[in-house]
């Protein structure tokens, strides 16, 4: 906007930079420029102020895709006036020179041009394409329409106006439409979140049920050890039960034995001793030696029975009462030397056997 200043009759304008002025005198133009400052006679003077710098408008209309659904477009067009001589010739541009204000409204008519060039064009496409189409390529289409709009129309050239961009913020269907439309992908984002939540709970479960297999896999195989080390301790307890009574029963049968042998023997003494004190012969060497062939002889029947008996006793059986009998003779051992390297072994575990039985007594 110009400012002037009154100096009695004369009249002083100053406008800026931004702003095109032409002044007429006598209905020929006499002065014209950017930023013009200048005397002038109000009573004969006319003036014009046009704005030469980029001018931005909003565009936004309403209209019907093919399918008969409403959407709203809004935007933005920046212009600027490229000739503003050409311009003021076609639109009333003059100020008040008192005041420096426009005397009409030149820009909104500009506005309602620009806006009418780009609706046509615009309300023509999306009623070409349905509602889909519309939101997806609204945009990027309707600036491109609208640019080729203002390129044909020859009327923006006339005037000496330009274009300088279009752009297209927004492609809005009814409130209703848009909760409609809305509702499929709001609906499959929960379908897959509550997937995701499924398959989640589902990995748990599944994790577990693994961990309760393994623990019940773990309990049956310790209760299968367990049970197999019950068994074999029972075997065992048995074992050694059946050793423990063998070895007793040998050992009594074997005292019993030797018991009766040496009753045997000394009555065959006896027997021989009176016979010959009867038919006063003496026979003190020959009886003597006659009863000690018989004690041998039961001796050795004796031994042959009681090897019979331990026939079929287990070698540890025998180790353990040889042991036993060689524990009962002899209290320390120290050192063994064996002519045979082959026995050595067998007397190490006879060794053995008598300590670990002497252990037990």
């Amino acid at each position: 906007m110009a400012q002037i200043r009154r100096l009695g009759p004369v009249h002083h304008l100053r406008s800026d930079a931004s702003m095109f002025v032409l002044r007429y005198r006598r209905g020929r133009l006499t002065r014209s420029g950017r930023g013009q400052a200048f005397f002038f006679l109000p009573h004969s003077a006319s003036i014009a102020e046009v704005p030469v710098d980029d001018r931005e408008m909003s565009l936004s209309f309403r209209s019907r895709t093919s399918d008969y659904q409403e959407i709203t477009a809004q935007g933005v067009i920046t212009f600027r006036v490229k000739d503003p001589r050409r311009l003021a010739d076609r639109v009333d541009f003059t100020i008040d020179l008192k005041n420096g204000v426009l005397l009409r409204q030149p820009l909104e008519k500009l506005a309602l041009l620009f806006s009418q060039v780009a609706e046509q064009r615009a309300r023509a496409w999306v009623a070409s394409v349905p509602l889909r189409r519309a939101l997806a390529e609204g945009p990027a289409t309707l600036r491109h329409e609208i640019q080729l709009a203002y390129r044909e129309e020859r009327a923006l050239e006339d005037l000496g106006l330009e274009v300088v961009s279009v752009r297209i913020s927004s492609v809005r269907p009814a409130a209703e439409t848009e909760r409609a439309l809305e509702a499929p992908a709001r609906e499959q984002i929960q379908q897959q979140a509550d997937e995701a939540t499924f398959a989640r709970r589902a990995n748990a479960v599944e994790k577990e049920r693994a961990i309760q297999e393994n623990e019940l896999q773990t309990q049956v195989e310790l209760a299968r050890r367990q049970e197999e080390l019950i068994a074999q301790k029972g075997l065992n307890t048995q074992r050694e039960a059946t050793e423990e009574a063998t070895a007793a029963r040998i050992t009594s049968e074997g005292k019993a034995e030797r018991g009766r042998i040496e009753s045997l023997a000394a009555t065959e003494a006896l027997r021989l001793r009176a016979d010959a004190e009867a038919h006063g012969v003496t026979v003190r060497g020959d009886a003597e030696a006659s009863a000690l062939r018989a004690a041998e002889e039961v001796r050795t029947a004796a031994e042959k029975a009681r090897m019979e008996a331990v026939r079929d006793v287990p070698a540890n059986v025998l180790l353990a009462l040889a042991a036993q009998a060689l524990a009962g003779k002899l209290e320390k051992i120290e050192h063994l030397t064996l002519g045979e390297p082959a026995l050595a072994p067998a007397l190490t575990r006879l060794l053995e056997a008598g300590t670990s039985h002497l252990g037990k007594e």
